[in-house]
């Protein structure tokens, strides 16, 4: 099948291309619960650039680089292609999107249905991924799709979507009506979750983003208040909530100085849900204390919650903004996403 396949690091992410198209050895069935998908789109993620300049490499890659070659790809939606002999429930020719993780089932983690923290491999970081032709899986990570929604549409939505939606999980848990939520960054994960947050709370939405084009997508996905990061945004926003900050703060930027300027504007009390990565979160204790600020990781999400979100999109309530690109344009994808020319997500297409 054909791949496009990562060689070496570039620390600087200066090298005119960084993925190779190679013939590579189509994926096996070697389990009974194993599931191959022929891939109808692979989701093209910041995270990628952070694989390829080696921000991963602690990691997953501790020795070097004995992890590479490797296929990148952890967004991932298609068709299945084959079954392993205890795999039930799905067939050949189902449309099908992938939860990232792929877990063994039985360590406690995954029996209390958090996938995501235990054992197992992660494709597309620690092996093999979907910027190929097919993808091997198991049944465990299949979460059939509705009749309305196409792989290539949707497949975003395995990490980006995914991610957004847990954080805005968790924050809609605690926001009531009349109540402020700011999402920092309307990019490929922030729109998802400005759509998360208008279809699951009744919260004020304030959206925060340097880009203009970004802000008009926003608004276009139902942000109730829209800040230009012109070096005023935390002032901007204070103004915006009677000086208080938000209950809620969801960075899907983490680096920048997003971290610093996320915390000051969390409300005493409020809670600072951390998706974006890149910089260190530096706070003093006492700030802590005083505030009792939270501050909350979010990693993917669960299987169920993948579920939930196709719900969403099936009922038209989430929309993904996609960008197009064939596999053999790989490269171009990924610099263009470097250079912030993509406002949603890219999509590679076999």
């Amino acid at each position: 099948m054909k791949a496009q396949v990562l060689k070496t690091y570039d620390d600087s992410l200066t090298a005119g291309e960084w993925v190779s198209e190679m013939e590579v050895p189509d994926p096996k069935i070697t389990k009974s619960t194993d599931v191959i998908v022929r891939i109808g789109g692979a989701g093209v993620c910041r995270t990628d650039l952070h694989i390829i300049e080696g921000v991963w490499r602690p990691h997953m890659d501790p020795n070097g680089d004995a992890l590479l070659p490797l296929i990148m790809g952890h967004e991932n939606a298609g068709w299945v292609e084959a079954v392993g002999k205890e795999v039930e429930g799905i067939k050949v020719g189902d449309p099908v999107i992938v939860h990232p993780k792929i877990s063994g089932g039985t360590c406690l983690a995954c029996r209390r249905g958090f996938d995501m923290h235990g054992p197992g491999k992660f494709p597309g970081l620690d092996c093999d991924g979907g910027y190929a032709e097919f993808l091997c899986t198991s049944e465990r990570n299949i979460v059939p799709l509705p009749k309305t929604l196409a792989p290539k549409d949707v497949a975003a939505y395995a990490d980006a979507g995914l991610t957004a939606y847990r954080a805005v999980k968790k924050a809609t848990r605690h926001l009531l009506p009349g109540e402020s939520c700011v999402v920092i960054g309307a990019g490929g994960l922030g729109h998802i979750g400005i759509q998360c947050l208008k279809a699951m709370c009744a919260a004020d939405v304030i959206v925060v983003d340097r880009s203009d084009a970004s802000l008009e997508l926003a608004a276009k996905y139902g942000a109730d208040k829209l800040v230009k990061a012109d070096g005023n945004e935390v002032e901007a926003v204070l103004a915006l909530t009677g000086g208080a900050g938000a209950e809620a703060v969801i960075d899907f930027v983490g680096e920048k100085g997003t971290t610093t300027k996320g915390l000051a504007m969390t409300r005493a009390m409020g809670s600072y849900y951390v998706v974006g990565y890149g910089e260190d979160i530096r706070v003093p204790t006492v700030d802590m204390i005083i505030t009792e600020k939270n501050i909350i990781g979010n990693l993917v999400g669960t299987w169920a919650e993948l579920v939930e979100l196709m719900a969403l999109a099936d009922r038209g309530l989430v929309h993904l903004a996609t960008a197009e690109y064939r596999l053999s344009e790989a490269n171009k994808a990924l610099h263009d996403l470097h250079a912030g020319r993509i406002h949603g997500r890219a999509v590679l297409i076999p």
